[in-house]
């Protein structure tokens, strides 16, 4: 395949001015934090209402919960705890402006699809359901009654229910995650295609193999208590705002922070809390971290190897290094793991890590020092072709000094988007255990499938085989977020009908099936009136607290139904003679947490617990020291280590947001924290690799991908900014950078797709 064919035309925002980079000194959060605000309001025409608005839907009774991160509510009940992030996501979804059907007629998809991705959001809130009109090449109005029903005629026609792909993004509530799910498999079929396939994967299959679970065991409370953080992966003052709170409290207690990342990210240094008045009056900022470790993308795995490797040295003088009686009551595979570590040289784990064997063992005595320790993780750690097996160490190294189920001590992934752990809590899972089936339909009154269903990637390989037929796409920007966008894009327009559910204009409807709907919804900032009231939707977050959320503003549009409507709009459109009571549960939700009580382990006597001052936390018995697995016991791993290094003149180049994004939406082409203004089009890289090249600072580049299987993905004249990074390591922005990545290179371990490990040359632009 040429390269031309493998080009899309770029979708980012035409930078507006001069690209400009100057390396950011200042602490995160903070007043840097209040004035990207202030911009952002005043840019908005929300300068007066959103502040207000925001303190009220922080202050009402029933709560809120912020459609962004899944950062846990602070457990004192501070009512102030928001971010810069936070805000402006609220902000975006509770914009004056509004994507009318009176711009669909101005505008055809053709013209719509060479807008940039800001362009397209920022039209506004969407206000009607509309149908893709292929004569006219417009959207043009639908009524509800007649979306469903062309919907429900899409779905019975279909030769087979596994023709039909179902996806889930981490804005869906719930209540609403579990009426998909349960239509979903009443429909026939587990495609259940989901963000977590793309983001988390790695951590769920990693600990449900290690402890019987597929979350982390610690709550905030153990981030208080907690003598060691180790932090991997985390970009934490862009991602997870509100993690500074808990780092900044953590130092002041006299706590070792270690960062693990290529970047020392602007949250790794010092940040300085908003909601500290007397802080922020004086400018004092705080420091977060007590080592940086830059380790080379990929070699995560063979830092705690060494890490690994040196408590076990160190126990053979020290016998307060391991906890031999919880290795010997709580765990299997000890014995081998230890062969394993000694086996490993310590020259490939410093070549693999990139780090010295000095700064490996000054990370091992921080942690054989701690008593307690918690280890957390993003996507810089899930996102390769090895994640599982990172993670498993991860656990290893807990493991080895019992640091699990007593306070202050385990694993803790962080999830980054508000509700990605609750959908797959609540169903939303392509290859679903036979005990939670069973479960389901005794509670439902249905037969599920058992056959398992497709993820992200097989969804993808299916719609270009023409296996998958229709897709519904509840949330998100599914054509924005998945990889090798060449690819992808044409194997969503090879679909017969897709259908997303949304709150704003997006990639997703400007790549569409043949015949293709936008059904706008209720966003979670707005009033759900239904016919027994205003009706509250739950979330769960990073660490198992499940909560109520209650928006607090009128809606955007009369027109907009909540997404448990539009499901049950859905399921009784495809499935008309269905026993299950969609309209009847919609009238009042907690009939639907009457019956997820019943179908879900965990969720006993919801409706009273969820209204609880904090909610409630979801039992986790792998904190209790109960494993679920074949053992009965907490499984050490013994993977080799992974070369993560690439072939010669070849770099890693790792995807990642910017700092004024927030997963596919862009809120502008700067990246504060990085230092950028005016630019998304670029790639970071390592002086010395620049020099080697003949690349100077803002030299436009041509970036070439290398796939497993010999095939090349292109992107040119981006600019080159030289980064304090790894020699050997490139970096850029997602979505942009997505085209880069091949489909076919997806995680054997994890079915995800390799976002930060991309084989990549890098020369100057002829």
């Amino acid at each position: 395949m040429e390269a031309e064919d493998l080009l899309e035309p770029q979708v980012g925002p035409t930078p507006e001015g001069f690209p400009h980079f100057h390396p950011y000194h200042h602490p995160a959060a903070g007043w840097g934090a209040a004035k990207a605000v202030t911009k952002f309001l005043l840019r908005e025409g929300e300068l007066l209402d959103g502040p207000r608005a925001m303190f009220k839907m922080n202050h009402e009774d029933g709560g809120f919960d912020c459609p962004g991160c899944a950062w846990p509510d602070d457990m004192k009940g501070l009512k102030l705890d928001i971010c810069e992030n936070g805000t402006k996501h609220v902000m975006w979804e509770m914009t004056h402006k509004r994507a009318t059907p009176e711009l669909f007629a101005r505008h055809t998809v053709s013209e719509m699809y060479e807008w940039s991705d800001f362009k397209l959001e920022d039209q506004g809130r969407l206000t009607h359901p509309m149908v893709y009109d292929p004569d006219t090449d417009h959207y043009v109005p639908i009524s509800w009654h007649d979306a469903f029903e062309l919907i429900g005629k899409t779905i019975r026609g279909l030769e087979s229910p596994h023709q039909a792909s179902y996806y889930t993004s981490g804005r869906l509530g719930n209540e609403a995650t579990f009426l998909y799910q349960l239509m979903i498999r009443e429909l026939g079929t587990n495609n259940m295609p989901d963000c977590s396939n793309m983001c988390h994967e790695a951590s769920g299959r990693a600990l449900q193999a290690a402890l019987g679970t597929g979350k982390g065991t610690v709550d905030l409370k153990d981030w208080e208590a907690t003598d060691a953080l180790f932090i991997m992966g985390v970009n934490a003052a862009s991602n997870a705002p509100r993690m500074l709170t808990s780092l900044v409290e953590a130092y002041h207690r006299g706590a070792q922070i270690v960062h693990i990342n290529p970047f020392i990210e602007a949250g790794a240094t010092r940040a300085l809390i908003p909601h500290d008045i007397l802080d922020m009056a004086t400018f004092h900022s705080t420091p977060v971290s007590t080592l940086n470790l830059q380790v080379r993308v990929g070699g995560d795995m063979a830092l705690i190897r060494g890490m690994a490797k040196a408590v076990l040295e160190q126990a053979k003088t020290d016998p307060r290094a391991l906890d031999r009686e919880f290795i010997e009551r709580h765990t299997h595979g000890f014995e081998e793991y230890r062969k394993v570590c000694e086996a490993t040289e310590w020259s490939d784990i410093e070549q693999q890590s990139g780090l010295s064997r000095a700064d490996i063992l000054k990370a091992a005595r921080i942690y054989t020092d701690a008593d307690r320790s918690i280890f957390s993780w993003c996507l810089g750690v899930t996102q390769h072709e090895h994640g599982v097996s990172t993670i498993r160490e991860i656990v290893n190294i807990l493991l080895l000094r019992g640091n699990l189920g007593r306070e202050g001590a385990g694993p803790s992934p962080v999830r980054g988007h508000s509700n990605v752990q609750g959908n797959r809590t609540c169903g939303i899972d392509n290859h679903p255990p036979e005990q939670f089936l069973e479960r389901m339909d005794e509670a439902c009154g249905i037969t599920s499938p058992r056959e398992f269903g497709l993820d992200t990637i097989g969804t993808l390989q299916a719609m270009n085989r023409g296996d998958v037929k229709v897709f519904v796409g509840m949330g998100g920007n599914f054509a924005l977020a998945v990889p090798d966008s060449a690819f992808s894009y044409e194997a969503i327009r090879n679909c017969e009908l897709t259908v997303q559910v949304s709150t704003k204009l997006n990639r997703s409807h400007v790549v569409h099936g043949k015949q293709a709907l936008i059904l706008p919804c209720l966003g979670r900032t707005e009033k759900d009136h239904q016919r027994q009231g205003v009706q509250a939707t739950s979330v769960e977050d990073s660490m198992s607290m499940v909560h109520l959320s209650v928006g607090m503003k009128r809606p955007a549009s009369k027109h907009l139904l909540s997404e448990p409507a539009i499901v049950s709009g859905i399921a009784r459109a495809a499935l008309p003679t269905s026993a299950t009571p969609w309209e009847w549960y919609i009238e009042d939700y907690d009939r639907i947490r009457d019956t997820m009580s019943r179908a879900l382990d965990g969720f006993e006597d919801f409706n009273r617990r969820v209204r609880l001052p904090l909610g409630f936390r979801i039992k986790q018995p792998a904190r209790e020291l109960v494993f679920y697995t074949k053992t009965g016991k907490a499984e050490f791993s013994a993977a080799p280590l992974p070369d993560v290094i690439p072939e010669a003149g070849m770099l890693a180049l790792g995807t990642m947001r910017s700092h004024d994004q927030w997963n596919t939406t862009i809120y502008s082409d700067d990246d504060r924290y990085r230092g950028i203004k005016n630019l998304r089009t670029l790639v970071f890289m390592n002086a010395d690799d620049m020099r080697e090249r003949g690349i100077s600072e803002f030299d436009p580049v041509n970036i070439v991908s290398t796939a497993r299987d010999g095939s090349h993905r292109y992107l040119e004249d981006y600019l080159a900014i030289p980064y304090d990074m790894p020699k050997g390591c490139a970096a850029g922005y997602m979505p942009e950078m997505n085209v880069l990545c091949a489909l076919c290179d997806y995680s054997t371990e994890s079915d995800q797709p390799i976002m930060k490990h991309v084989k990549v040359h890098i020369t100057p632009a002829t």
